[in-house]
């Protein structure tokens, strides 16, 4: 650290609480107090000739406060617990005679009163949550402090300076980029709003930097990984930038609930210029498709160097990078997926599907829709803005869906307030409640104008609600947290009490939830795989001693993962006749021909069955999504797996189908092992192998994962991973 400078000033200058932060040195080097007497040499006083800061990956202070995987050269501590720095003097310091204190300075214009000026006060003891020095040792020329940092100060990254007295003022530090100081939430700290009193659950909700996402559908669910990668070198200024971006007020930002808010929005471009482009027609010229993207570290790296929103997301993209951003400031965070979720429309906490009177679907008045899957993000902290006992996680959202308080972000919502409907409470409760826990009414619209409700399914949305489970990548079912069983009276007085708290008033439904059709409809979709045909089973089955007839309807359509149609590619008219106590099953042939031309990058297929029992006209509706059996990326390793030495990657895909892929991108990605690559391929012709060997140098030991994606003009969302265990360089 530089030394102090010793030029003298003619009057006084008092700390500029107005300076701008571009200046190189906000806070004055010298604050005297009238003329110095000639002759008088600032040295004679005590005066500061170096600062350590321990901030080494292996020091006690980046340990201690669970830092150490940063890869970032400053100190970076977490509020409301102590770490250790040491001043060098030009002379031993006399406690007797000498005065000095630390200062901490955040922004343009610092101010004590905001949290953005910050003398910390000497003490002999240190007090749990506030600030304050304590001298811990004196040695020679030298005096070691422990300093602790309050528990709801502003996160962000601090100029800190030392400033002494002499008896004609202040001499403080000049300014000097080697001491900055990064302070983030404390999930370790129980004065801190994201205190998480569990070990394993810190472990893996702010630590652990590889995770898992959930999507395909309720009935096959499939997984992929996702490097979150908080730690990577500029990641941390990136997520710190975007609260920049975002014009947040400083204040603000040592509060969680805020902090997630603005992330929400952020995360997302629209209406912001925030950090990723939501697209999801298919269309993903100059950009990468979603499915491309194997974490988020290129992601927020482009954004900060670009200062453009980068090409494209969907809903797992934003949920992944937003993790990123939740874990990176030090707040609990973990990635959902919510099956068959709801995207209410009109805020009147159902899913209103028309019929025409024949069974199909009018898509003019169907303005709601079910997503197959849907993931947003959970974030721990308290809430003391609302009652006792809506604390822990929040649901918080960053894909853009509906507008909230003139911007497209939602959350934080307490998933304990949507459990028992208390849609009252900020923030977007309404919104996630429908999510979860709305009822699919079919209704058919008469050629006459007027309506009439058919049927409706109460169990349909939020199927299936599931997060990682905690140090593995297997399914954790989190259902029980947003809604209560299906069918449980509780979970209709969550319904009742979420329509008493001001959602629009839904049409009425009363008695036709009573009502039960002599038959029941279902249908299977066979083990489908991409490019091959396959069925689709409608079985009848009578409980009646009646004979009926039924006169039957099924749509197949290519469908975005969203629930919106991009194409029907499929409708067959039939008619049963179904005997007393009998089943009766009808086969639909399904061929490769007919969906693999307008086939969209999840190969999400959408079966909609309608039926019309003559003798009753009661009416049986049934939907199903299934998405294809898509290839994997294979990934090997050979070579020593250990920190420091080469390991060589390679990735393989086999093209499985019967025409040339074209534009082909792999993407590779390591934490710990490799920076994020990606290298192209102009085509691969049918049944053809394609192999990229790289070599890398790990530098994180432990569980590690290699993830690979493959994306072509008209195959996408494949992915293939390699978990690999690196050892550590065995010591000299």
């Amino acid at each position: 650290m530089s030394e102090t400078s010793t030029t003298t000033f003619g009057g006084r200058r008092s700390v500029p609480l107005n300076n701008s932060n571009a200046a190189e040195d906000d806070l004055p080097t010298l604050e005297l107090h009238g003329l110095m007497p000639r002759g008088v040499n600032l040295q004679d006083y005590l005066n500061v000739t170096s600062v350590h800061l321990f901030k080494e990956r292996w020091d006690t202070n980046k340990v201690d406060h669970h830092t150490d995987k940063y890869e970032n050269n400053k100190l970076i501590v977490r509020r409301g617990q102590s770490f250790y720095i040491q001043i060098d003097f030009n002379r031993p310091y006399d406690p007797r005679r000498d005065l000095f204190r630390l200062e901490y300075v955040i922004g343009r214009y610092p101010q004590e009163t905001k949290g953005t000026y910050i003398p910390v006060p000497m003490v002999s003891e240190l007090q749990k949550g506030k600030w304050g020095a304590k001298i811990i040792t004196r040695e020679d020329r030298s005096v070691r402090l422990s300093v602790q940092s309050s528990s709801e100060c502003i996160v962000g990254k601090f100029r800190m300076y030392v400033a002494v007295w002499t008896p004609y003022g202040i001499i403080r530090t000049n300014r000097d980029p080697d001491t900055d100081t990064y302070i983030l939430f404390n999930p370790w700290c129980e004065e801190d709003a994201v205190y998480l009193d569990d070990e394993r659950e810190r472990e893996e909700y702010v630590l652990n930097d590889i995770g898992v996402i959930f999507h395909g559908n309720f009935q096959d669910i499939r997984v992929r990984s996702w490097s979150y990668g908080q730690f990577e070198e500029g990641i941390l200024d990136t997520c710190l930038y975007v609260m920049d971006r975002a014009n947040m007020d400083l204040s603000g930002r040592g509060n969680p609930i805020k902090v997630s808010r603005v992330g929400s929005a952020m995360i997302n471009s629209k209406d912001d210029e925030g950090v990723i482009v939501g697209s999801w027609d298919n269309i993903y010229a100059y950009g990468v498709p979603p499915s491309a993207w194997t974490g988020s570290v290129d992601i927020l790296l482009e954004y900060q160097s670009s200062k453009n929103p980068v090409r494209y997301g969907q809903c797992w993209v934003f949920a992944g990078v937003f993790n990123t951003f939740l874990r990176c400031l030090g707040i609990p965070a973990r990635v959902v997926t919510n099956y068959f979720s709801a995207h209410d429309n009109n805020a009147n906490l159902q899913m209103d599907v028309f019929l025409e009177e024949d069974g199909n679907v009018n898509s003019k008045l169907t303005k709601d829709s079910v997503w197959n899957y849907h993931c947003w993000n959970e974030a721990w902290m308290t809430r003391p803005d609302l009652p006792v006992g809506f604390g822990g996680w929040q649901a918080v959202d960053s894909t853009p869906q509906e507008n909230s308080d003139g911007m497209y972000r939602c959350g934080p919502a307490s998933v304990q307030a949507i459990k028992h409907g208390h849609v009252c409470f900020q923030f977007d409760a309404p919104f996630v409640f429908a999510e979860v826990n709305s009822d699919l009414v079919y209704i058919t619209a008469k050629k006459d104008g007027t309506h009439v409700v058919e049927a409706v399914d109460s169990t349909h949305t939020g199927k299936l609600i599931v997060t990682k489970q905690i140090g593995g990548d297997d399914i954790q079912d989190i259902t029980e947290t947003y809604k209560f069983q299906e069918g449980q009276e509780e979970e209709r007085l969550a319904l009742e009490t979420a329509l008493m708290y001001g959602a629009k008033k839904p049409l009425n439904t009363e008695g036709v939830l009573k009502s039960r059709s002599d038959v029941d409809m279902d249908f299977q979709v066979e083990n489908a795989v991409l490019g091959k045909d396959f069925t689709v089973t409608i079985t009848f089955q009578n409980n009646s001693s009646n004979s009926y007839t039924i006169s039957a309807y099924l749509s197949g359509n290519i469908i975005f993962y969203t629930g919106v149609s991009k194409a029907e590619f499929k409708k067959e008219a039939f008619e049963v006749a179904v005997e007393p106590l009998s089943f009766k099953k009808k086969i639909v042939l399904i061929s490769a021909g007919e969906y693999m031309g307008q086939l969209l990058e999840q190969a999400s297929l959408h079966f909609f069955v309608t039926a019309r029992v003559k003798e009753t006209s009661d009416v049986l509706a049934k939907q199903k999504a299934i998405v294809l059996k898509i290839p994997k990326v294979v990934i090997k390793v050979r070579g020593a797996k250990m920190v420091g030495s080469d390991m060589v990657v390679t990735v393989e895909f086999t093209n499985p189908l019967n025409e040339t892929l074209r534009n082909v991108w792999i993407y590779l990605d390591g934490p710990g092992l490799m920076r994020p690559m990606r290298k192209m391929f102009r085509e691969i012709q049918p049944n053809a192998t394609i192999q990229w060997e790289e070599v890398c140098r790990p530098w994180v030991s432990g569980p590690r994962k290699l993830i690979a994606s493959m994306t072509s003009d008209t195959l996408r969302h494949v992915y293939g991973e390699l978990e690999v265990q690196i050892q550590r360089r065995p010591s000299v």
